[in-house]
């Protein structure tokens, strides 16, 4: 069988299947990324988590891994492996289509129309990211994306924001000032799944020939920073003292360190904890 979605849409209605496995079947389908690099996916496969799953489904987990052992044992020879992690999502691959001869580059053709094709399922990395442009990533084309490609990665618990950071940090201490929008891709497919990766602030500053006092007390304060749910402790930080006063910290923290505000919003949270302000 080739692998298109119409010839996978087409098995998938002529197995004999529960009308719930069917309906199962056809979420999976929708999700398919058809070219590698779509949702950060290899073609062919798709991702979800079974929270997600059983939620879309409207059954209990229970009932929906009933589901997926029916769609195992059937003619769609339906896979699942989970490759980044306990917490990370399941990848899907049905297995039907795999004793077939086909070329590793056939996509969908323009005539297969089904649920598939549509652009929200296509998640392209083109053009040029400038590594100096907006430091909040909801002010770039490339929110979205990110978005969309770190469901399926090592990195799809970690705040867009947090990647974004640290990909700007990443090249910056590098002197790359603009790089192949694949880059992005490339590096949240590399991303570390310690704690610490998702959270904590990588500090890059030019180099010095000692640590000086500056960089002692930015790392003090980093330190004393929570480092789980930050945009937490920075809510309660903003209802403490106010919006244009948290602001104002974290422009003093900038220019007392000479670092990114990533790091500077870490110091001004270690300065609170230290300060009684919020809970470390």
């Amino acid at each position: 069988m080739e692998l298109t979605t119409g010839a996978i849409l087409r098995r998938i209605t002529e197995t004999p299947l529960s009308t719930a496995a069917h309906k199962l079947a056809t979420i999976i389908l929708d999700g398919i990324a058809w070219k590698d690099g779509y949702n950060g996916l290899e073609r062919g496969t798709a991702a979800f988590t079974l929270a997600h799953l059983a939620e879309k489904m409207g059954v209990s987990r229970q009932h929906l891994t009933a589901l997926l052992v029916e769609l195992a044992a059937s003619g769609l020879a339906l896979v699942r492996w989970k490759p980044n992690g306990k917490f990370a999502p399941w990848l899907f691959r049905f297995g039907c289509h795999e004793d077939a001869d086909v070329p590793p580059d056939l996509v969908s053709t323009s005539g297969d129309t089904s649920l598939s094709r549509e652009s929200k399922n296509k998640t392209i990395f083109a053009g040029r990211i400038d590594i100096g442009e907006a430091s909040n990533v909801y002010r770039t084309p490339w929110a979205d994306l990110i978005k969309v490609a770190k469901a399926s990665l090592a990195c799809w618990n970690v705040d867009t924001q947090v990647i974004w950071e640290r990909f700007l940090a990443f090249n910056l201490a590098r002197g790359n000032a603009a790089v192949p929008a694949g880059f992005l891709l490339g590096f949240m497919r590399r991303w570390r799944t310690s704690p610490d990766s998702a959270a904590k602030p990588v500090v890059h500053a030019a180099p010095k020939r000692a640590s000086t006092q500056e960089d002692l007390e930015l790392n003090r304060l980093i330190s004393a920073a929570p480092s789980k749910n930050w945009q937490f402790h920075e809510s309660d930080l903003c209802r403490l003292i106010g919006q244009s006063a948290y602001d104002a910290r974290v422009l003093n923290a900038v220019r007392q360190f000479g670092c990114p505000k990533f790091s500077a919003i870490f110091a001004v949270h270690g300065r609170a904890v230290l300060a009684g302000e919020i809970s470390p």
